[in-house]
């Protein structure tokens, strides 16, 4: 497991379950709850193909530079350093997951992927559901939001793969404001899966795509970053549906050239981190915890929990880069 489970993040494990009774009714909705971007990628396999998403001016870069061209892009593709279970541990609560098939796989596996191919996607749900079944009054938000390479029968096995790991502790899809914490806590849920495909219109347990939007600002620019943020916040308070707030700086073709050497972490995330502080202030109606500081240049963003009663902002997402290498343990 990540060696940055230490004491001092392991007291956001149970975090909802210590939350004041006052909170226990008001719909999740209403609440900011932290999230990771590519929650998956603190493991990423530079043995693997290409994912079958990406253009052919990658492909056609790593057939020329082979595992250069993929350590390379391993760099500007994790976003983070914890596994499921040290992040879970961390007080993260939204999961942005993203799912593929490998290009001549004879087992059909499903893997979770961006750009490059991450852990198998059975193990690292059976990791969350560990988890889950330790601390029985937490509760998570899947969302399955990229699918590559996924035909019918790929769908089919991803939802029974689904029911044999979550069972029971799956919500049913119901009308967003109706869901508290008292609500899924009487009922014994634990897991919200958003799937942002048709095949959510057919299987109850699943949320369609809809009911958790994530807008996406594209820029490098953090005033425009902030402002988009700040709009989209006002704009989607009055659709009472869950949402995401991205605070993620996307670097442009002429970034990744100009730091290709660098990786995510030196050319974008500092400006991320700072002007992340500008936007949760005034997001919340209250203080935020002290969790939420800055240690080494880094903000501890997977660390940061919001609770906030009156200004609905149901999942704040930001780059996660914690202390912990890279690491498959725990799954």
């Amino acid at each position: 497991m990540a060696s940055s489970q230490g004491k001092s993040e392991l007291k956001f494990a149970d975090w909802m379950a210590t939350l004041p009774d006052s909170i226990h009714s008001i719909p999740l909705t209403n609440l900011a709850i932290p999230g990771s971007h590519d929650s998956f990628s603190f493991y990423i396999d530079e043995a693997s193909p290409v994912g079958p998403e990406q253009p052919e001016t990658v492909q056609n870069f790593v057939s020329v530079f082979g595992t250069v061209a993929k350590k390379l892009m391993r760099k500007w593709l994790a976003t983070q350093t914890m596994n499921f279970t040290g992040q879970l541990g961390a007080g993260i609560r939204y999961f942005d997951l993203r799912i593929s098939t490998k290009p001549r796989d004879p087992d059909n596996e499903l893997y979770f992927a961006h750009g490059l191919f991450s852990a198998k996607v059975n193990e690292g749900l059976e990791e969350i559901n560990a988890f889950l079944t330790d601390h029985h009054k937490e509760v998570v938000f899947l969302d399955f939001n990229h699918f590559y390479g996924m035909q019918k029968y790929h769908h089919e096995k991803l939802v029974q793969m689904l029911k044999d790991i979550y069972g029971n502790k799956m919500c049913p899809a119901i009308f967003a404001q109706e869901v508290s914490l008292k609500y899924l806590w009487e009922k014994d849920y634990q897991v919200l899966v958003f799937y942002h495909s048709p095949v959510a219109l057919e299987v109850p347990f699943l949320w369609p795509g809809q009911m958790m939007p994530a807008p996406w600002a594209n820029t490098t620019d953090p005033e425009k970053l902030i402002q988009f943020l700040q709009a989209s916040i006002t704009e989607r308070r009055k659709k009472g549906s869950f949402f995401i707030s991205q605070v993620v700086l996307t670097p442009k073709a002429s970034t990744v050239v100009k730091g290709v050497a660098s990786g995510l972490r030196e050319t974008i995330t500092e400006r991320t981190d700072s002007q992340s502080q500008r936007f949760r202030r005034p997001l919340a109606a209250i203080s935020l915890p002290s969790c939420c500081s800055l240690e080494g240049g880094y903000l501890d963003s997977h660390r940061c929990a919001c609770f906030c009663p009156k200004k609905p902002a149901i999942c704040l997402k930001m780059p996660f880069l914690g202390r912990a290498p890279q690491s498959r343990e725990g799954l």
